[in-house]
């Protein structure tokens, strides 16, 4: 019989503890990890810092910028980063837990919010940026792209893979769509106006084929997300135990 050496499974839980075995580069950590996460947040921290240097009128109006999805993705991407930043100095596995939640979140918001603008503005700039909003292109940059970019980096890089299926992503993606339809009709109440130009154009029948539209390309992108995942990083038998993002927390005794 073949005799291993007695520290073997030790070494080996510590290996599994440090990082999934799908996880390319080393998260939390101090080096990489807390670099891109800075750098991100640099990005997030700036776009904020230009809605107050550049007032418009949604400064004053109801719901201030928060009627804008791309500045709640922007949100909860700042959030998503400052946890993570948080775990990569502390090096704590809960935080990190709590990041890669965050992300399954966050991550197809901003794909599905650089998808719509993008594909909108090529068609026609005045249906998502109105008569009266000027936008530089490094501040159109910044808000619809690179938190998109950065969030897609912290994924294929930084975390272990999602285990989420089609239909808790469908659920997911529909909640906050419909509860962003739900929100944007709040302003318009007090406000008059909307924040995209196109949901002026349409119809209220238009607005319900739009957000439902936006709900399942946001559960496609989850979908393409993880098939992208497994491209870079494999996929490997370890993703069928279903062990959760950063569930390595039972194996510190957590």
């Amino acid at each position: 019989m073949t005799s291993f050496p007695r520290n073997a499974t030790p070494i080996m839980s510590e290996s599994l503890v440090k990082q999934h075995p799908l996880q390319r580069l080393r998260s939390p950590s101090r080096g990489t990890s807390a670099l891109v996460h800075l750098a991100g947040l640099a990005s997030f921290f700036w776009s904020f810092k230009f809605m107050h240097e550049n007032p418009n009128r949604a400064n004053e109006a109801y719901g201030w910028h928060f009627q804008y999805l791309t500045v709640i993705g922007l949100t909860l991407s700042t959030l998503t980063f400052l946890v993570a930043l948080a775990a990569d100095l502390t090096l704590s596995r809960r935080l990190f837990l709590v990041k890669n939640l965050l992300s399954v979140c966050s991550t197809p918001m901003e794909v599905l919010i650089s998808v719509l603008y993008w594909s909108l503005r090529l068609i026609d700039e005045r249906l998502v940026v109105p008569d009266w909003a000027v936008i530089p292109l490094d501040a159109d940059i910044s808000f619809h792209a690179i938190p998109s970019i950065v969030m897609l980096i912290d994924l294929l890089f930084l975390s272990p893979p999602w285990t989420i299926t089609v239909f808790p992503s469908l659920s997911l993606s529909g909640t906050i769509a419909f509860g962003y339809w739900f929100w944007v009709e709040r302003c318009f109440k007090y406000n008059g106006w909307y924040p995209y130009p196109i949901f002026e154009a349409l119809p209220t029948p238009g607005r319900i084929g739009l957000f439902s539209l936006s709900a399942v390309v946001m559960a496609l992108s989850t979908a393409t997300l993880k098939w992208l995942y497994g491209r870079v990083n494999g996929f490997g038998l370890l993703v069928q135990t279903q062990s959760r993002p950063g569930d390595i927390k039972r194996k510190e005794g957590l």
